[in-house]
């Protein structure tokens, strides 16, 4: 990528950059991670899965909601990697992966929203 000719020449020495630069995919999955948060219901499912295990019962009570719209975030979220669900018997319970994804977004809605984990 460093052969690439800028039609105008600011000083600055972008070659090492453009060299580095992901490719447009990896910004993708990125996009597509942003796209299931920025529902600020689904943020707040997320949020409450990263603290504790839970039916789709208990979320929609939780969240004021009706079940079907709590299973579309939920599917949603699933769809995305960024929760895990597991069956007992008829019941079907959700937390958020335990992955360094699901960490990092924690993390950053915690101190983006200037809150922090149930027992800090």
């Amino acid at each position: 990528m460093s052969e690439k000719k800028l039609p105008h020449d600011h000083g600055q020495a972008l070659e090492h950059h453009l060299d580095h630069m992901p490719e447009a995919s990896d910004f993708t999955i990125i996009s597509d991670i942003f796209k299931l948060l920025s529902d600020s219901t689904r943020i707040r499912i997320f949020w409450l899965l990263c603290h504790c295990e839970e039916c789709v019962i208990n979320i929609s009570a939780l969240m004021d909601m009706s079940s079907p719209a709590v299973s579309h975030h939920l599917k949603l979220l699933r769809a995305g990697n960024l929760i895990t669900s597991r069956r007992e018997g008829k019941e079907v319970y959700y937390k958020a992966a335990d992955t360094e994804q699901s960490h990092l977004l924690h993390d950053m809605i915690e101190k983006i929203a200037k809150i922090s984990c149930p027992g800090s």
